[in-house]
């Protein structure tokens, strides 16, 4: 049998912007310390896996929100292994409010990673039992994103991956890779607009004292496209925001 897993959370002050509404951030941190929850009461606990020299690594993320959570809003979030496609694991997500409603849902992908070599695992080397839950599913698995060609980015600003947004491994945590791409925003589409999805695939790890150029297009048809890179054009990320007025 499968298996989901569900938390309940209450949206506080410091985890809200000028709309008091969640931040995007904020919602992705959620997430995967729900994902954490679900992998951990499975054996797979952040000492089983050190002991392992194991980590999981989030590769795609796609994320469809109705609405963001508000200020003092419980929430609750669902999520689920859905298996794996080659080396990659699949995972689902559904959040509701308080009256059960769903308000966001996401389909991800994520690795395996031997955290010496920083190597891609099989899921067979895996060694706790993780059985998928297949009486759900959000959606097909998550293209990676790439932005075409013919979409014109631009530099908005640099920044420089410091103490407040790494994690243990000493990377820039993958939740913060959406506020680089909120803080490229304009005032006015920040006040203008909400989110409606958010699609990220991180192509390289950004470790303390990197320096990230921020790369944005103007809208179209509603979306923002967004790139982190390295000065000598190494991407860190690909993503773009999904917005409605």
């Amino acid at each position: 049998m499968g298996n989901t897993w569900t938390v309940e959370h209450l949206i506080y002050s410091n985890e809200i912007d000028h709309n008091a509404t969640c931040r995007l951030s904020n919602l992705l941190s959620l997430m995967q310390r729900a994902a954490d929850g679900d992998v951990e009461h499975l054996g797979g606990t952040r000492d089983q896996m050190v002991a392992h020299n194991m980590g999981w690594m989030l590769t795609t993320i796609d994320l469809v929100c109705e609405r963001m959570p508000r200020f003092n809003e419980m929430i609750t979030i669902a999520t689920w292994n859905k298996g794996t496609k080659g080396p990659l694991w699949l995972r689902d997500f559904r959040i509701f409010d308080e009256n059960h409603q769903e308000i966001a849902k996401a389909c991800t992908l994520w690795a395996l990673v031997n955290t010496d070599k920083r190597k891609v695992l099989r899921p067979s080397a895996y060694p706790f039992e993780i059985n998928p839950y297949s009486e759900d599913s959000v959606g097909p698995v998550p293209d990676k994103m790439n932005i075409s060609d013919e979409v014109d980015l631009y530099n908005s600003y640099t920044m420089t991956v410091r103490y407040s947004g790494i994690d243990s491994n000493g990377h820039l945590n993958n939740a913060r890779y959406a506020d680089l791409c909120m803080d490229a925003l304009t005032v006015e589409e920040l006040e203008k607009t909400s989110i409606h999805g958010f699609h990220i695939t991180y192509h390289h790890e950004a470790q303390m004292g990197e320096v990230i150029h921020i790369l944005r297009s103007d809208v179209r048809d509603g979306v923002i496209y967004f790139r982190g890179q390295s000065e000598e054009g190494s991407r860190y990320y690909d993503a773009c925001l999904r917005m409605k007025e």
